[in-house]
């Protein structure tokens, strides 16, 4: 779909795909959510979707998540979707409205995630995403699709008692570029689905699913996505830094 003229209008129209997607596949379209990623866009763009009563965005970079927290409305719900680094668990934590971080792929990150958060924001929770390698590319973050042990190992932190400030939701991962372009049944998102059912099954949870990007939401919905994470089709194409 070609960027309109505002993101309020490319907004509306991802949304109507989404939903279209979804009944195209006999889903609820509201099992499915559309999480705007504003990557190096500008606060005015956030601004625009806002005055729409859009409150959840995506970043990919702290520095910029930071910044833009604090010019913004503080009632946005912030989602961290980038490369989750152990020196900057601190940094995440200290944003109060920073309501998700998806891209948790070690128990020492969640450990420090939840250490931080109880240091400066303990009433305020943050919901979690375990990401995972599906496509196992060596230049990618996340836990191995093949490490079942790993991924059972955060499954069981979440819900111990000493994870008091994290919530976890579901499973995430990125596509890679052939399975996303390709005709048929994403493999990535195949892999991931199986897991979300085999942890569900193991430890009777609802874990849910984000997949799915401008170039293969559709797919990624028919796969049973429950969240999809949309930058270009929303703000444009990027600028080239910030």
């Amino acid at each position: 779909m070609p960027p309109q003229a505002s993101p309020v209008a490319n907004h509306t129209a991802c949304l109507a795909a989404l939903r279209a997607a979804a009944i195209a596949c006999g889903r609820d379209p509201s099992t499915v959510s559309l999480l705007p990623v504003s990557k190096y866009h500008p606060s005015s763009a956030i601004l625009a979707l806002h005055s729409q009563g859009i409150r959840e965005f995506g970043e990919n970079y702290v520095q910029e998540l930071e910044s833009k927290a604090a010019e913004l409305p503080s009632d946005i719900n912030w989602h961290f979707i980038g490369t989750l680094q152990s020196g900057k668990c601190k940094d995440l934590c200290r944003i109060e409205n920073l309501s998700v971080i998806e891209t948790v792929d070690s128990l020492s990150k969640a450990t420090k995630l939840n250490n931080q958060r109880a240091k400066h924001w303990p009433n305020h929770p943050i919901t979690c995403y375990l990401q995972v390698n599906t496509s196992d590319e060596p230049q990618k973050a996340g836990i191995p699709s093949s490490d079942l042990n790993q991924l059972q190992q955060l499954v069981e932190f979440f819900s111990s008692p000493e994870c008091t400030t994290l919530r976890l939701a579901g499973l995430m991962t990125i596509g890679s570029r052939a399975a996303s372009t390709a005709d048929g049944l994403n493999p990535d998102f195949t892999k991931l689905s199986q897991l979300r059912n085999a942890l569900n099954e193991k430890y009777g949870l609802d874990l849910q699913l984000s997949m799915g990007m401008s170039n293969d939401y559709k797919q990624a919905i028919a796969q049973g996505s429950n969240e999809v994470r949309i930058g270009t089709d929303i703000f444009g194409q990027r600028p080239t830094s910030t």
